[in-house]
């Protein structure tokens, strides 16, 4: 399986995908630990995490996947949502919170 089949996999095998650098208890970046900070703001415990430190073939198939030169990304029911930024202006709007219940 190559590495966009298994991106595909993942996002649409769980309700919320985060691609980050890191797990969620031991963020490698910033902007991964303010994603993490935002899904747990919105409630969200449960969550499936890919550490793309660990699969460079992830790394970079997770940016040509949603055509998005950064991680984090975000994914909610197979749909990209996007990156740090876009979860903290959708957060602070109000439009994350009902997009993940």
């Amino acid at each position: 399986m190559n590495a966009q089949d298994r991106i595909k996999e993942q996002v649409t095998g769980h309700p919320v995908t985060l691609y980050m650098k890191g797990s969620p208890q031991f963020p490698q970046c910033g902007f991964s630990a303010a994603a993490v900070k935002i899904l747990q703001a919105c409630g969200v415990e449960n969550f499936f995490s890919v550490d793309v430190l660990a699969d460079a073939e992830i790394r970079q198939g997770i940016k040509d996947y949603a055509n998005w030169p950064t991680i984090p990304q975000l994914y909610v029911h197979g749909e990209f949502v996007g990156g740090a930024d876009i979860m903290r202006e959708m957060y602070e709007s109000g439009e994350l919170q009902k997009l993940l219940k």
